[in-house]
């Protein structure tokens, strides 16, 4: 009996996933990845640990995803963040819990999670080729019938590999495009993807960086370079309203801000700044108080430490780098002694705490992002089987799709989830 034959394109998180699935569900599966390993993107996540999931509701991580949140339901539903941990603690994988419901595996490691997603894929029976990279889609009659290979690579695929090595066109009765994004192009993740899916007539939402650090106007950032502020609020201006806000942490950087509440916000300004709005971030250094409390502390700090000099006052303020940069914008003196301060003066230094502002100029190129926003459109994907609605055999999973969200392990998990269900879909013929 002949096999369905699944190709797998693309050995990330989602096509690791999408291919093991394939091969658990009876298909005779083959997955292609250009660079000499797989999972090279996967194993740098969460600066080497691997933010897996997170342990929010799936209401939760949908509200994450924004406007597309609603197109994961479906996939969320078959495989969520309970059923990937389960999946890793039988292959050895013991995970834990973080702040924020973040879950990381217990090691530390994120070599550990390509380790077991590659394991078990060969486990499974997955054919596995490295240095092979797709250069198109072959549809035939709005069919996929295969993939073109770039070149054979020397001594062909895989010895394990029962097509005729010496043709660069490998047929398959199903192809999953797992290529991921644009962002980390050193990993693999160079958009080949999208260019691929355009070929064969999907839609590509417009691309830009997502969950990338931000660079602001003047040296203030520069100044603080390595500064990082935790438990304070970030909100975004557009054009001098107020928008959407986070609570967190950030980091001062060369060029401008960075951290995980910058990430997060991130997203929202490369759209406004593409759209030619201004923007600037609020920074609430005493998010716990409110006006008429923070007024209350420094009326009581300006009579407890009078005779104390401004900037010696606001050592109890403010972490050291950004005492002089109080002084300078609040043009406050800093030998002033503290029981001189006009009324005026302490409401210059009560609004600066509560709305130190930086000027956003621009954002760190795709490469430096940490995911890709945009890609193909879910209107042409079906979100039960992860199945093109344009060419048959066709199934997406993973970043190429136009899903993102903000960091806490929502995009791993929604990579996990659409590619356990594009793998099953896939080697079931599922449409």
């Amino acid at each position: 009996m002949i096999k369905h034959r699944v190709i797998v394109v693309g050995g990330g998180a989602s096509g690791l996933m999408a291919a093991g699935q394939a091969a658990a569900s009876g298909a005779e599966t083959i997955l292609l990845e250009k660079m000499d390993r797989p999972g090279r993107k996967l194993s740098i996540t969460g600066k080497g640990r691997c933010n897996l999931t997170n342990i929010a509701t799936i209401d939760d991580f949908i509200a994450h995803f924004g406007r597309n949140g609603r197109f994961l339901r479906r996939a969320f539903a078959r495989f969520f963040s309970h059923e990937l941990m389960t999946f890793l603690e039988a292959r050895g994988v013991q995970t834990v819990t973080e702040r924020g419901g973040r879950v990381f595996p217990a090691s530390g490691d994120a070599h550990q999670i390509v380790e077991a997603l590659v394991s078990w894929g060969r486990e499974v029976g997955v054919r596995m080729a490295t240095g092979v990279r797709v250069e198109r889609l072959v549809v035939e009659k709005g069919r996929v019938s295969g993939v073109m290979l770039a070149a054979v690579p020397a001594g062909g695929l895989a010895a394990a590999e029962r097509a005729d090595r010496s043709k660069r066109m490998q047929p398959a009765d199903a192809v999953i495009l797992a290529t991921g994004g644009a962002s980390y192009p050193a990993t693999g993740s160079t958009g080949d993807g999208y260019r691929m899916a355009e070929e064969v007539g999907h839609t590509l939402v417009p691309i830009r960086p997502a969950l990338v650090p931000l660079e602001t106007d003047g040296n203030t950032a520069s100044k603080l370079q390595g500064l990082s502020l935790r438990n304070v609020s970030v909100s975004l201006v557009f054009d001098g309203r107020k928008g959407a806000q986070a609570f967190g942490e950030m980091l001062f950087t060369h060029f401008g801000v960075s951290g995980p509440i910058i990430l997060t916000l991130s997203r929202r300004v490369v759209d406004a700044l593409r759209e030619g709005r201004q923007v600037a971030i609020s920074i609430d250094l005493k998010p716990a108080l409110d006006e008429k409390k923070l007024d209350a502390r420094l009326l009581r700090d300006l009579d407890a430490y009078g005779k104390r000099h401004f900037r010696t006052l606001l050592k109890g303020l403010l972490p050291h780098k950004l005492i002089p940069v109080c002084v300078e914008q609040t043009k406050i003196a800093a030998d002033r002694r503290a029981h001189q301060l006009t009324s005026d003066e302490r409401r210059r230094l009560r609004d600066w705490l509560k709305d130190f502002r930086l000027l956003v100029t621009g954002h760190r190129p795709l490469a430096a992002a940490i995911i890709t926003a945009g890609g193909v459109s879910t209107r042409e994907v079906d979100p039960r089987s992860m199945a093109s609605r344009l060419v048959k055999g066709l199934y997406f999973a993973g970043e190429v799709l136009d899903i993102d969200a903000d960091t806490g392990g929502y995009n791993l998990q929604a990579a996990f989830s659409t590619g356990w269900v594009a793998g099953r879909s896939a080697a079931l013929g599922e449409t």
